[in-house]
């Protein structure tokens, strides 16, 4: 009882479905605390259903079975019925698994990762309790490193899942988040492919729409965005659709159709911090300052996301307003330490902070063991601005080149990325590259930034019209 209590206390089908074939299939991203990825794993043991009425810990279940996100209360009313069921049935391998995958997501959706050693405490156990053939248990600590940034770990769990169980097909929707974090584009490519020949239905629509997206598809993510958000069957699955269709608006440039996404899902759930912190970024955009001041506050009091105190301190920053930056630097600085603390991994968002914000250098040391560990697309992207800030700029180009070329996976249109390299062009004076990139950034999306949007404008103004003699030039080394 002793021992049972100790573990206690640290604590689909459906919808719209539909197939990809003939459609292009590649590689997923998933990034901080806002990013697109975050489904919650699915457990596909408890899919028999409930009676008429279902409880709430119910309705969370079949959204985990479904590989949907569930509501924040009924994922609390879940952990509660898990929690009740194991004090009287200890050796319950399943519901161990169940309780820690459901502190995964509590920690993910809350940007809380003290959240996050409960949950590996609860998965080990069940580990402990079944040994061998626990597909359940792999598959959540996958989940765990997932969210916790961990891509090696996650690879490893994942994998470890889907040897046990070929055919499981929430096992894949993690494996092609790990891969993508560490730049494996093309094992991410062959999990798709699988996943798609596998499942189909809302939730592999919207890990697809991350897909398209990665690869610049930006008609063919917005069409499977809606195709999910169509089918979902809850409100908070559906406003976690429509807050990723708000992202994609948002980096098309797309504004009044991205703030009608984040205050729909900010409607149907008013938990969904990520269209909140969406909606802030959107406002301030359009000029609504005030409006976006207070969604950012709001936000950021319910879910401190160490990406979402960087935006609001940039913000009040090109709002002159440098005393209220630093408290959002200062708030930054600390959940990445609670992060580190709780096992997460915010490297990159600390990296990206050093290196426009406090110390360049060690912004370049931060980033370089972060891609030595997982050299995904975002933190090539960083490194290359980091070592640009640092004066280190030929080498900044070959990670800027491999943050914005398809070939080598760079393939989504990212305003910033092509900010970034352009920037980094200019300093090297190659005036032609330049140009275009910076172009391309604010054709892509010309709001994309309060700090560096201003900043594209002014770069692009400086270099003015291409002489009608410019030769045509190299855009940079290979990374």
């Amino acid at each position: 009882m002793e021992n049972q209590q100790e573990g206690l206390d640290g604590q689909e089908s459906g919808g719209q479905a539909r197939r990809f074939r003939g459609r292009r299939v590649v590689l997923a991203s998933v990034v901080g605390c806002a990013v697109l990825g975050g489904v919650l794993v699915l457990l596909p043991w408890e899919r028999s259903a409930g009676p008429a009425g279902p409880s709430p810990g119910a309705v969370a279940m079949a959204a985990v079975s479904a590989g949907a996100p569930a509501a924040l209360p009924d994922l609390a009313e879940l952990i509660d019925e898990r929690e009740k069921r194991l004090r009287t049935h200890p050796k319950d391998a399943r519901s161990w698994a169940v309780l820690g995958m459901a502190h995964v997501e509590q920690g993910r959706r809350l940007a809380d990762p003290a959240y996050y050693p409960r949950a590996e405490k609860a998965l080990r156990t069940s580990l402990r309790v079944r040994p061998e053939r626990n597909t359940e248990a792999l598959a959540g600590l996958a989940a765990l490193a997932n969210a916790r940034r961990d891509f090696p770990a996650a690879r490893r769990w994942g994998e470890a899942a889907l040897k046990l169980e070929p055919r499981r097909w929430t096992t894949y929707p993690l494996l092609i988040d790990a891969y993508s974090g560490l730049g494996d584009h093309a094992a991410a490519k062959r999990t798709l492919d699988r996943l798609t020949e596998l499942r189909s239905g809302p939730a592999v629509l919207a890990r697809a729409a991350a897909v398209y997206w990665e690869l610049g598809w930006r008609e063919d993510a917005a069409a499977s965005l809606a195709d999910a958000a169509a089918g979902a069957r809850a409100p908070a699955e559906r406003a976690a659709y429509l807050e990723r269709a708000g992202q994609l608006a948002w980096e098309r440039g797309d504004l009044q159709d991205a703030l009608r996404h984040f205050q729909e899902a900010v409607r149907l759930d008013p938990d969904q911090r990520a269209a909140q912190a969406g909606q802030g970024r959107t406002l301030a955009a359009l000029g609504r300052t005030t409006e976006a001041l207070n969604v950012y506050r709001v936000a950021l009091a319910k879910q401190p996301c160490p990406r979402y105190a960087l935006e609001l301190g940039e913000l009040y920053e090109s709002l002159g307003m440098p005393e209220a930056a630093r408290v959002q630097y200062d708030l930054l600085r600390e959940r990445v330490r609670e992060a580190a603390a709780g096992g997460a991994d915010e490297e990159l968002v600390l990296g990206q902070f050093e290196a426009d914000h406090g110390d360049p250098r060690a912004a370049v040391r931060r980033l370089r063991a972060e891609w030595r560990r997982q050299p995904g697309t975002e933190v090539a992207d960083a490194l290359g601005w980091a070592l640009h800030r640092a004066g280190e700029h030929e080498e900044a180009l070959r990670f800027a080149v491999r943050a914005t070329e398809a070939e080598q996976g760079g393939g989504v249109r990212s305003a910033l990325y092509a900010y970034h390299r352009g920037m980094i062009e200019r300093e090297l004076e190659r005036y032609g590259a330049a140009r275009r990139h910076l172009a391309e950034a604010l054709r892509i999306n010309p709001h994309f930034s309060p700090l560096h949007g201003r900043a594209a404008r002014t770069a692009a103004e400086a270099l003015g019209e291409p002489p009608d003699e410019e030769v045509p030039e190299m855009d940079g080394e290979q990374g």
